[in-house]
């Protein structure tokens, strides 16, 4: 069914009662030319891209638990592409044309909000970092913008501008950046990809990986053992403990990582505001709620829930520049499991299993990403060679000394 106004206008006037499934609940068949371990938005995305860029549909999506119950609805709906590296931009700029088109594109209401993110900075230093990094991001086609303190205070007067130990001196702003509702991506994708035959099979949790003579060919799950002719994992938090099925050590981390939303309130922010002299970020949802987070938590852990220290750090951040936010009630407060990377950048890359490949090490930056990640690994898993904006994203990085430390903000060795 094909979702339009007109569509709606006839829905209303029957009682809403002719709505079809988004997606079908197919049983899994006994084999598949692909298999896609995940199905959160990075493994969606994957599915949908192979079927619509690539013609490939003989695919199967497997979740261990529910569509949307992982990541990609724990987030803090951010998207932006305002990074400095080589390694880095190209491809977020990619993952940002992406979400611009994206609800067209699979002709479903994503909530896309180009409402503009802008990063504070507080001393001259930090001024001149952030030059920097706008230069970069212009020369790679992204917008920016460099503000003054007049400039910050007319977008957002209710910022504590008299805080002497963080004078806001400015920010980068990119307009271009938002946010998105999380889960309606997630049920977009699955849409888009069940619409073009892909078989999307909830409550399957892969239990071993099947390999002999060094080629994959196929899983063992909870549904019974399923064959492809190749294996794409991509599921985020749980990345070592799924590669570890097949023999792989991954250079990465799982931190738990909070999300916090408060009461309804009036407009108080028209877009994203970032904290520069520590770890804090915020918006304002179309419902009113201000949804913040900050720091990862300290300890290793694959628990998508956190503790009271960094509940009291994040909030420490917002009061330093918004003190509005301490007269607001929290309403509700989640944690996703973040697979941090020793150099605070993803892998989309082959393993040394052929037929095994691998999508992970997303840090913070792991949904923005959700577009160009699927386009990028679906090349790879159609064509074999990596798309031309993810050729650094090599899991042999760190051995041949080519890491893209973007900002430092990888896992727990890098200190943030």
């Amino acid at each position: 069914m094909k979702y339009s106004a007109l569509q709606i206008f006839i829905q209303g006037l029957t009682g809403n009662k002719s709505w079809k499934p988004v997606w079908r609940e197919p049983e899994p068949k006994s084999g598949y030319d692909i298999i896609v371990v995940g199905g959160g938005g990075h493994g969606l995305a994957t599915a949908y891209y192979l079927a619509k860029e690539f013609g490939i549909t003989n695919i199967a999506v497997l979740e261990k638990g529910w569509i949307g119950g992982g990541n990609v609805g724990r987030n803090t709906t951010i998207i932006r592409s305002n990074y400095l590296l080589p390694g880095n931009q190209p491809f977020y700029e990619l993952s940002m044309k992406l979400w611009e088109g994206l609800e067209q594109d699979f002709n479903y209401n994503a909530m896309v909000s180009q409402r503009g993110i802008l990063n504070l900075f507080h001393s001259d230093p930090q001024h001149d970092a952030f030059v920097r990094r706008a230069n970069a991001m212009r020369m790679a086609g992204a917008d920016a913008q460099i503000l003054d303190t007049d400039g910050v205070r007319e977008l957002y007067p209710y910022l504590d501008f008299e805080n002497a130990r963080f004078p806001i001196k400015g920010g980068l702003l990119q307009p271009r950046g938002g946010t998105v509702r999380h889960d309606a991506v997630a049920w977009g994708y699955a849409r888009g990809a069940d619409s073009r035959g892909v078989d999307i099979i909830q409550n399957c949790e892969v239990t071993g990986i099947k390999i002999r003579n060094g080629i994959c060919s196929g899983v063992e799950t909870t549904r019974g053992t399923i064959s492809a002719k190749k294996v794409a994992v991509c599921v985020a938090g749980s990345s070592s403990r799924v590669m570890e099925k097949a023999g792989l050590r991954l250079p990465i981390e799982s931190h738990v990582l909070q999300a916090f939303v408060t009461e309804g309130l009036k407009p108080v922010l028209p877009g994203v505001v970032t904290f520069g002299a520590g770890h804090f970020y915020v918006s304002q949802s179309d419902k009113g709620g201000l949804v913040f987070g900050g720091d990862i938590d300290g300890y290793n852990t694959y628990a998508q829930r956190g503790n009271l220290p960094v509940v009291e750090d994040v909030c420490e951040g917002g009061m330093a520049i918004m003190p509005l936010i301490g007269r607001a009630r929290l309403l509700r407060m989640w944690g996703g499991v973040m697979d941090m990377s020793m150099d605070g950048s993803p892998f989309i890359d082959k393993t040394s299993i052929e037929g095994l490949h691998f999508n992970g090490g997303w840090c913070y930056g792991g949904f923005k990403a959700t577009p160009a990640s699927g386009m990028c690994y679906a090349h790879l898993l159609a064509t074999g060679k990596p798309h031309p904006v993810a050729t650094e994203f090599r899991l042999d990085r760190f051995k041949r000394g080519a890491m893209i430390d973007e900002k430092g903000v990888g896992a727990q060795p890098n200190l943030h």
